[in-house]
């Protein structure tokens, strides 16, 4: 067998049939960009298969024409090409692959720029990942997470802080006698944003309390107030989606475009319901399994989710018959029934989506709904149904003329929250909201200041 590309097509051909594109157009460029390919390497290497050189002199040529972000695009479509040679016997390698794999990436992008780069050996170095917890303080920093573990956290987002501080740290050998406040200033000069500041706060803030478990004489850095708040005023606020936006993002739900996947407008209808209906998180949603709906009495389980905690919950008769339809669709689609398989299912996966696949396709359908903007970091994000589903269950409280306050503790608990305190926290004043407030205060201040003037008299 041959282990070189052909230039007679055949080979490109193959891949793009199986790939079942959708449209002649894509069809027709992703032959192109494959073919040239083809013939740049029949050119350069003969009967030789693909060097990294000859992929770095293609490269070469095409970004000295394109735009880098159309180069990174043909370079990934190019990826994928000689992954599938390989997988066919074709080729003995894909040197590309090679690459992601000998320096850990798991995509194309950074080996491409790397091999644009003047200095591409050295700029491949730099992809190499370097070890965790590998600094003078990494061994200290490992036994802290061990033990809060072992006390019950799952300290995730503070292991992802520590990991950053270390990667500092393995940059700065120099650092190793400073005491760990001068080891945080240094952190934090390294970037001037308010953001960065309050993280270097935080993770040294509790590094400092865990080295000081062995050592009296470590001083705990403390907390500063004022950055957490410079560094909160620049976050994003919470979109409150009302009820003729929730109507249009439904519909946009029901339409959106998958010819490959007819279950997946219902899904995301349903995902969207229970997200808005019932406050669940993204990752609660998705980690909800066929035994974990109760059709008899209409309550759905969220099993471990933040802080190990478990609840069940009770739904509305509406999101309860989306369920049932969504089930019978599911079913019918011919999904796996068993208890432990994933409620959200998809067949080309291992079962269900994922919390970055269901993210990203939520994220467009606020966009085909005209809520989102189609480019750009901007509100309404997934997130924000949460918040919505607080401000409009207090506001139909008001509406009702129900006190919400004793009822608050029952809505912390409906949302999984430790305390009142945690709920607060998406009850983003509203106008509508205020106003209510208001009236009711209107009320209840002018009964009592009628009871106090007749008294008087």
């Amino acid at each position: 067998m041959s282990h070189r590309l052909k230039a007679d097509g055949g080979s490109v051909r193959r891949y793009v049939h199986q790939l079942h594109l959708r449209t002649p157009g894509t069809v027709r460029t992703y032959g192109r960009i494959l073919n040239g390919f083809d013939c740049f390497v029949a050119r350069h290497s003969g009967a030789e298969p693909p060097t990294v050189k000859v992929i770095q002199a293609w490269l070469q040529f095409h970004v000295d024409v394109w735009p880098l972000p159309t180069v990174l695009h043909h370079a990934r479509l190019v990826d994928r090409f000689l992954d599938w040679m390989v997988s066919t016997g074709s080729l003995p390698s894909n040197p590309l692959a090679e690459l992601r794999r000998h320096y850990t990436q798991p995509t194309t992008a950074p080996i491409v720029r790397a091999l644009l780069s003047p200095d591409s050996a050295g700029a491949l170095e730099t992809l190499r990942p370097q070890p965790r917890f590998g600094s003078f303080l990494g061994p200290a920093m490992r036994d802290h997470l061990v033990l809060m573990r072992s006390v019950g956290h799952r300290y995730n987002t503070e292991e992802a802080g520590l990991l950053r501080f270390d990667r500092f740290l393995q940059s700065r050998p120099d650092l190793a006698d400073a005491p760990i406040g001068a080891l945080v200033r240094e952190w934090t000069s390294a970037d001037p944003t308010a953001e960065h500041a309050w993280r270097c706060n935080q993770i040294g803030r509790l590094l400092s309390k865990g080295l000081r478990r062995t050592d009296a004489t470590i001083k705990i850095i403390p907390f500063d107030s004022d950055l957490e708040r410079r560094a909160r005023q620049l976050h994003r606020g919470p979109y409150i989606i009302n009820e003729d936006e929730v109507q249009r993002l439904l519909q946009a739900a029901r339409n959106f475009p998958s010819q490959r996947s007819p279950l997946r407008p219902l899904t995301l209808y349903t995902m969207l319901a229970l997200g808005y209906c019932a406050g669940l998180r993204l990752g609660e949603i998705v980690h909800l399994n066929i035994g974990d709906i109760h059709l008899n009495d209409a309550t759905i389980e969220i099993r471990d989710t933040k802080f190990f905690k478990s609840r069940r919950l009770p739904l509305s008769t509406s999101v309860m018959a989306a369920l049932r339809c969504y089930l019978d669709a599911r079913q019918q689609a011919g999904a796996p029934s068993e208890p432990s398989s994933g409620l959200f299912w998809q067949q080309r996966t291992a079962g269900r989506y994922s919390y970055v696949a269901a993210g990203k396709l939520l994220r467009h359908v606020l966009r085909c709904a005209g809520l989102k903007p189609g480019e750009g970091r901007s509100a309404p994000r997934v997130q924000d149904l949460r918040h919505s589903f607080v401000v409009n269950r207090m506001l139909s409280w008001y509406r009702e003329g129900i006190n919400p306050q004793p009822l608050l503790p029952y809505l912390a608990t409906y949302l999984g929250h430790k305390d009142i305190n945690s709920t607060l926290v998406y009850l983003t004043i509203t106008q509508e909201l205020l106003q209510q407030a208001g009236e009711r205060f209107r009320i209840f201040g002018a009964a009592v200041l009628g009871a106090s003037t007749g008294a008087d008299a």
